[in-house]
């Protein structure tokens, strides 16, 4: 799995013009899933994301994390992630999961954040979808699982 997240203050996202998922302070997570993807990349990238330390404490130190601020969060899926730019000019996509495959980890993704106690918002798997956010910091990480 790869994602891309985006430290924000809030974030909507958008199909044919109705607002389908929003957070407020927290992150945008956009998610890729490769097709040798299980359940343990899950687990492992909710963990990892949770837990960063990327948010300001009382001292305006990045030191917390979204569950020690008690955060939410925009999962969009996001194929595009695993483009492959290498050759010519139209990136191909064979690393990205077949739909049969991303979709139940994108929605197992959301589910083991949302046990987390993080409030998820989400987009809709598969469509064209609007992403608005307003940045915060700029903090941008990108993270691959092992």
């Amino acid at each position: 799995m790869r994602a891309v997240i985006q430290r924000v203050q809030n974030a909507q996202v958008h199909v044919d013009g109705k607002e389908v998922g929003s957070c407020g302070k927290g992150l945008v997570i956009l998610l890729g899933v490769a097709p040798e993807d299980t359940d343990s990349q899950v687990t492992w990238l909710v963990d990892k994301i949770s837990g960063l330390r990327i948010f300001a404490d009382d001292d305006g130190k990045m030191n917390d994390s979204m569950l020690d601020q008690r955060l939410s969060a925009l999962v969009v899926s996001q194929f595009t992630l695993y483009g492959d730019t290498r050759r010519g000019r139209r990136p191909g996509f064979s690393r990205a999961a077949p739909p049969a495959i991303a979709e139940p980890l994108y929605e197992r993704f959301c589910e083991v954040l949302a046990a987390k106690g993080v409030a998820v918002g989400r987009g809709v798997f598969g469509a064209d979808m609007a992403v608005s956010l307003v940045n915060d910091g700029p903090v941008t990480l990108i993270l691959d699982t092992p």
